[in-house]
């Protein structure tokens, strides 16, 4: 590829694409290099090193999985849009692993954008909670439990860890049931506050 046609984001496209393909530890500046067809230190004309890559890629992903979170639960509501959600987001680790690999890779604490980013995702998963008509703060905290839920079951899966005969499918729809469940306690919660405060 001419040097002419390079930027920044097909750098990353190219990144993504061995990452996904084959795994975030088969991605090098010189494997994305010569997949380019340039020299290696042609590269940073677009990228610091090997951790601005992968810091790239784990915002990425961030992306694509916000936007296809909000997109799963449009016109839904309550219980129908946090299975959405859960599905939208396993599917999206199943689809790009090495991407999904490179949010761990890279720290977020302190980089504002990606701060920003994981702010978007929780921001989403509580948006899709609204039917619930939890408190702000309730709403976060529900939110961050969605999103623990959602990548610690996809993060082990995506790893073989699920080693026994049980079906995943079924694992992962229960736990679907138990966040809608303790969804709606929360929302119960909020209901019988007022009541509770009017007591003497």
């Amino acid at each position: 590829m001419a040097r002419s046609q390079l930027s920044t984001e097909i750098v990353i496209d190219k990144a993504a694409e061995i990452a996904d393909a084959e795994g975030l530890d088969a991605l090098s500046l010189t494997r994305v290099a010569n997949e380019l067809g340039i020299s290696q230190p042609a590269l940073y004309r677009y990228v610091a090193g090997i951790d601005d890559l992968v810091r790239a890629l784990g915002l990425r992903c961030r992306q694509v999985l916000a936007d296809r979170l909000g997109s799963s639960a449009v016109g839904l509501s309550g219980e129908d849009a946090i299975r959405a959600m859960g599905n939208a987001w396993r599917s999206t680790v199943r689809d790009h692993p090495g991407l999904y690999t490179a949010t761990d890779r890279y720290p977020c604490a302190g980089d504002t954008e990606l701060e920003a980013a994981v702010d978007r995702i929780v921001f989403i998963l509580g948006q899709g909670l609204a039917s619930y008509a939890l408190s702000t703060d309730k709403s976060v905290h529900a939110g961050r439990a969605l999103r623990s839920a959602f990548h610690g079951f996809s993060h082990l899966e995506a790893g073989d860890g699920y080693p026994m005969g049980q079906d995943v499918d079924e694992s992962f729809d229960g736990l679907l049931t138990l966040l809608c469940r303790g969804v709606e306690a929360l929302a119960a919660e909020d209901s019988l506050e007022p009541a509770a405060a009017g007591r003497p």
